[in-house]
């Protein structure tokens, strides 16, 4: 496996881990490092991709990596800046484009006979993204296509493996963006398409395996699809050296605690319940901040770890569900150039104090993955089709303090809106959903009596993994009927909005 890799190195571009994401539905793994942090085990990877950015190659401020041991000594895909970038540093000419070059635009010149556009012709629909443009080619550079206003889209070095192009195939709306990915990294590179749920299961096993070896494990269940695959395979990989831990920390949905320790019975993991809803309801007491409120969950939610790993003799290692998306919203991807969003509870290492050593068997994978993996482990479907939950729980859907009654609250509504989805037979249809409780009250009119009590808003978004999501159309009768459901059961609630923001601008989350 480790010789059918991709690098992508990562300048700072918003469709950097779309990249990623097309290339691993090639069955090809591939891994996501900064421009300025090129690993060290750079024989392990095959071929290398380098990623557009919000820089222009004539700044001062432009990255400008060392590719000495990458350029003409593995398969080179230089995207949108990366092609710059080359034309840039090697003889070319690039300078301001006239008007700025966004949007589709179609390929009006291919190159004949050229493995790099097989299958690809005159007319393919591709994405621009860019305000500098390649005037003239590197050193030995051939044409390979252009667009009506981009003459050099795409060329490549003659004499190296080196292929670049102007536009950006991982964007859904480059018609052919997947054929030429395979046609670079299959034929060209000459990759194997043998990462699948099945290989991913083997080589993690085998590698928690050597790593953890006979020590003691505790990770922490969340009745999410994340921490469930991670404990199965964990448990594939150790057996009851695996001790789980499911955490009240008195902000899950309603009747969650119960029904979550129910739902692993039968699995054969070693699972306990401890119900800290208390001690976290009083460290959150009187803190409105989104990120103080995630830091203080975070915190807690690692004493009470701290505390039940004292009572397993021997434990070495705090296994933890983070995903891809997890790591790359919260620390821009191993330190690279992308801006972070917010901060994750269970990202980001240990205090010094906890003794315990961190492992994250799906820290490189993304959600959808994490589904497909856990089906080939025969996992139940319906806990597989469960919708994200947040780790810091209803916490982050209650702007604003927190309180008991504002947790009762948001529970019933939560209920009725997940419940209604499912009764509807809406809840597939759907990535994620929620309720929000607002800071705000409105005025109602309940009987003949003015009322002044709370607003909730509520979120329905589809995606495939987090990193980008649309608001569902969800039926106007279906939201009424929810809607007057939750006002009329659920005191102190007199107004129902629904959230129509998809991400971005928006997140999924409110906090």
């Amino acid at each position: 496996m480790q010789q059918h890799n991709v690098l992508i190195l990562d300048f700072g571009s918003q469709y950097t881990q779309l990249i990623a994401r097309r290339v691993r539905e090639l069955n090809i793994y591939c891994e996501i490092h900064p421009f300025n942090k090129i690993p060290n085990n750079i024989d392990n990877f095959k071929a290398v991709i380098l990623s557009g950015s919000p820089y222009s190659v004539r700044s001062e401020e432009a990255p400008h990596p060392d590719l000495s041991e990458i350029r003409g000594k593995k398969p080179l895909l230089a995207v949108c800046y990366g092609a710059q970038y080359l034309a840039h540093f090697s003889g070319g000419l690039v300078a301001p484009s006239n008007t700025r070059e966004y949007g589709r635009a179609n390929l009006s010149f291919v190159k004949d006979n050229e493995a790099f556009f097989k299958n690809i012709s005159t007319g393919s629909q591709v994405w621009m993204s860019h305000s500098d443009t390649i005037k003239n080619l590197p050193e030995n550079g051939v044409l390979l296509a252009s667009t009506h206003d981009v003459e050099n889209a795409a060329y490549k070095i003659e004499g190296e493996t080196t292929y670049a192009i102007q536009f950006h195939p991982e964007v859904y709306h480059s018609t052919d963006g997947t054929q030429l990915l395979k046609n670079f990294l299959v034929d060209i590179a000459g990759l194997e398409q043998q990462w699948t749920p099945n290989s991913f299961v083997e080589s993690t096993v085998n590698g928690l395996k050597e790593k953890i070896g006979d020590d003691k494990v505790i990770l922490g269940l969340s009745g999410g699809v994340d921490s469930t695959v991670a404990g199965v395979l964990l448990h594939k990989a150790i057996g009851q050296n695996l001790h789980c831990i499911f955490v009240n920390n008195g902000l899950l949905r309603k009747n969650e605690y119960e029904n979550v320790l129910k739902q692993y019975e039968g699995m054969g993991l070693n699972v306990k319940g401890v119900d800290a809803s208390e001690r976290f309801l009083s460290a959150l007491d009187g803190i409105s901040d989104p990120e103080t409120k995630r830091k203080t969950i975070g915190r807690v939610f690692i004493e009470v770890f701290d505390d039940e790993a004292a009572k397993v003799e021997n434990a070495k290692w705090l296994a933890q569900g983070t995903i891809y998306p997890d790591v790359i919203e919260s620390v821009s991807v191993n330190g690279g150039p992308s801006a972070t969003i917010k901060s994750h509870h269970n990202v980001g290492g240990l205090p010094d104090f906890m003794k315990l050593q961190v492992v994250e068997p799906l820290r490189m994978i993304f959600k959808d993955e994490v589904r497909r993996v856990g089906a080939s482990m025969g996992i139940d479907k319906e806990l597989l089709g469960r919708h994200p939950f947040p780790g810091p729980g209803l916490a982050i859907r209650i702007l604003g303090d927190i309180t008991s009654e504002k947790v009762r609250i948001l529970q019933e509504v939560d209920a009725i809106f997940i419940d209604g989805l499912k009764e509807s037979g809406l809840y597939n249809d759907v990535w994620q959903a929620g309720a929000i409780l607002l800071p705000v009250n409105s005025v109602g009119v309940m009987g003949d009596e003015r009322t002044y009590e709370k607003v909730v808003a509520l979120r329905a978004v589809e995606s495939t993994d987090g990193m980008t999501a649309d608001w569902v159309n969800l039926p106007y009768e279906f939201l009424q009927k929810t809607s007057n459901k939750i006002i009329n059961n659920v005191k102190g609630v007199n107004r129902v909005v629904y959230d129509i923001s998809s991400k971005p601008p928006a997140t999924i989350e409110w906090e």
